[in-house]
């Protein structure tokens, strides 16, 4: 077996913990299936600044996954952001751009492919005909990233977070009046993701009803406690599998293009 420097290229997924991601499965088997010369490691990593330890150590990487919690703190060690990065204040995709003869690395850019990834779900939903109005649990880079793309196709948006700030409910302010109006409720928060599936976001789910899609961005376990009980109260549900799927689709576009 060939290690990790012997590849033609190497791609990675930085974050703490990594222990629910798929992504280095997913990549692989694309690699193997498709003849590619390449591979794809975890970097579970403590702390953002052993990024530049991590491309040190691999002359042969090419491009990034970030996860929580550095997408919005790997932002300074970047060269350059697209535009959905920038709009949205978060990276989820690293490109490291090298001198082709040399190898050397030239620069770091980031991108957003979340905001991608999941817009390509919307037009299915609204077409299912749930309300162009969103709830947002959370107000991390992944919120961010799914409130630009439900802007985007006319969806309102109201973000909700245990914390008040300006624009921002917090959970005690939901009114049954706020709950009937939107047709949408995403949770962008890690709260059920594996490990930890007895958690979720503190939502009054009573409120609920089957003229609502409760859409779960965390995809292991599939049924997260956000959608069971949703679900409970006759609520449609989705999970973010196929999110992941579109929008890794799109990191090795970017990661190809160079």
């Amino acid at each position: 077996m060939k290690s990790p420097q012997q590849y033609a290229r190497l791609y990675g997924l930085i974050g703490c913990p990594l222990v629910h991601s798929f992504s280095r499965d997913y990549f692989n088997r694309k690699f193997e299936a498709e003849g590619i010369d390449a591979h794809y490691l975890n970097f579970e990593i403590q702390d953002i600044g052993q990024l530049m330890e991590v491309i040190a150590r691999y002359p042969n990487l090419a491009g990034l996954n970030v996860t929580a919690p550095y997408k919005r703190s790997v932002i300074p060690w970047l060269d350059t952001l697209d535009d959905d990065a920038t709009a949205v204040g978060a990276v989820n995709v690293i490109a490291l751009h090298r001198d082709k003869s040399t190898g050397r690395l030239l620069s770091l850019s980031g991108h957003n492919t979340d905001v991608t990834g999941f817009g390509r779900t919307i037009p299915a939903i609204l077409n299912a005909g749930y309300a162009p109005s969103a709830m947002i649990l959370g107000t991390g880079g992944a919120a961010m990233a799914v409130a630009t793309a439900l802007q985007r196709h006319g969806v309102a948006v109201q973000l909700v977070s245990r914390h008040k700030r300006e624009h921002v409910l917090v959970y005690e302010e939901i009114t049954r009046a706020m709950v009937a109006s939107c047709g949408i409720v995403v949770n962008a928060t890690p709260l059920g993701k594996f490990p930890d599936v007895d958690q979720c976001p503190d939502f009054p789910y009573r409120l609920l009803t089957p003229q609502h899609l409760c859409y779960d961005l965390i995809y292991n376990p599939e049924q997260t406690r956000f959608l069971k009980l949703a679900a409970s109260r006759g609520a449609s549900t989705k999970n973010g599998i196929e999110m992941l799927l579109l929008q890794a689709f799109d990191a090795y576009d970017i990661w190809t293009s160079i």
